[in-house]
C-alpha cells in the first residue's frame, strides 16, 4: 500500500488485492476493484492472483485436508509480507475466528444465498431415481439431502465451478449442488435447473457474501474500505458467524446458518446435524439487526440445549 503524506494526513495512492486465481475469485476481486475505483479514482488498484493449498489438493474432501481456511492462508501471508494490502474472499471460506493481526474490514452486498440444483436430466431432487449420484463438496448439503432422500448416493465433488459442471456434463453425476451466487456471478445462471429454498437446504454461513480482509493496524485503509460495507448483509452474516463460532463450526461440522432482514427484524435460522442426516437439531431466533452478534450466540445456546453439543462431540472422534 503506497501512501503519500501531506501536512494533515496520509493519502493512499495504491492498493494491491490478493485473490485466488479461480474464475469466481477473480470475478469477486475485479468487482471490488471496480467499486473502489469508482469511489477513489485517484488510487491505483492492482490484483495479485495466487494459488492456495485448497486449490491444489482436489482429490480429498475439504473436511479431511484442514477445512476452508486453506483458501485463505496464502493470501494472509501475502498481506503479512507486504505483497498485498487486502484480500477478497467468498465469506463462507473465511474461518469463523480471524487470525491475530487481521480483520474483516467490509462485507459486500449478498448475491442469492441459496443452493442451486444443477442437472441435465432431472428438474429437482424429488425427480432423481433411487441410487442416483449427487455431487457436492459440502457436509452441510450432504446431510440435508441425505435426511430427505436417503436413497440417493452423495459423492464428493471438488474443483472450481467450471470443473464441477464439466464432471456433471461427462455423466459422472446425475446432479450436482452448487451455490447459486457463484453461478450467477460467472454468468452461468442458465445452468441452474432449480433453486433449493432455505427450508430444504439451509445455506452455509456467509454464503453469497464477499468479505474484504486487511491487516488490523491499517487504520486509513480500514476507514477507506468502510464505504464498501453493506449494512444489512453485514448484520446477517455477523449473526450467522457468531452462531457458528459459538458452535465451533468448520467444514468438518455439518451445520447451516442463514439470516435475513424483513421489516426491520433479523431472523436467524440454524441447524446442526449428524453426517448421515439422521439426527438434526434446528431452531431460530429473531431480533434487531444491531443485536446480530447476540442473536447468533443465543441461537447457538438454543441448539446446544437441544443436543447440538452431543452431535458435535461425536463428530470429533
Amino acid at each position: 500500500m503506497k501512501t503519500h503524506s501531506d501536512n494533515t494526513d496520509a493519502s493512499i495512492t495504491q492498493i494491491t488485492i490478493a485473490t485466488r486465481e479461480s474464475a469466481l475469485a477473480m470475478w469477486q476481486a475485479h468487482h471490488i476493484r471496480q467499486q473502489l475505483q469508482a469511489l477513489y479514482p485517484q488510487i491505483e488498484i492492482i490484483i495479485l492472483g495466487m494459488t492456495t493449498t485448497g486449490d491444489q489438493i482436489l482429490d480429498k474432501t475439504l473436511s479431511k485436508i484442514g477445512g476452508k481456511g486453506l483458501f485463505v492462508k496464502e493470501l494472509e501471508q501475502a498481506m503479512q509480507e507486504g505483497r498485498a494490502d487486502i484480500a477478497v474472499h467468498s465469506l463462507k471460506d473465511v474461518p469463523m475466528v480471524m487470525p491475530e493481526g487481521f480483520v474483516l474490514a467490509a462485507i459486500g452486498e449478498r448475491e442469492d444465498p441459496r443452493d442451486a440444483f444443477v442437472s441435465n436430466q432431472f428438474k429437482n431432487l424429488e425427480e432423481l431415481p433411487p441410487g442416483s449420484v449427487v455431487g457436492t463438496s459440502s457436509l452441510r448439503r450432504q446431510c440435508q439431502i441425505q435426511a430427505r432422500f436417503p436413497a440417493l448416493k452423495i459423492e464428493s465433488l471438488r474443483g472450481n465451478v467450471q470443473t464441477r459442471l464439466r464432471k456433471l456434463d461427462e455423466g459422472q453425476y446425475a446432479a450436482i449442488i452448487l451455490a447459486a451466487a457463484g453461478l450467477k456471478r460467472l454468468g452461468l445462471g442458465d445452468r441452474i435447473t432449480s433453486l433449493l429454498p432455505p427450508e430444504q437446504s439451509l445455506p452455509a454461513v456467509g454464503q453469497g457474501a464477499i468479505g474484504i480482509e486487511c491487516r488490523a493496524g491499517d487504520d486509513d485503509l480500514i476507514a477507506l474500505l468502510a464505504s464498501l460495507n453493506h449494512t444489512d448483509t453485514a448484520a446477517c452474516v455477523t449473526a450467522e458467524r457468531a452462531m457458528s463460532r459459538a458452535l465451533a463450526g468448520s467444514c468438518q461440522v455439518p451445520l447451516g446458518g442463514f439470516a435475513e432482514i424483513a421489516d426491520g427484524v433479523l431472523r436467524l435460522r440454524g441447524f446442526v446435524s449428524s453426517v448421515d442426516g439422521v439426527r438434526v437439531v434446528r431452531s431460530e431466533v429473531s431480533g434487531k439487526p444491531d443485536e446480530a452478534e447476540q442473536i447468533g450466540k443465543e441461537l447457538a445456546q438454543r441448539l446446544i440445549g437441544m443436543g447440538a453439543d452431543k452431535i458435535l462431540a461425536e463428530l470429533e472422534h
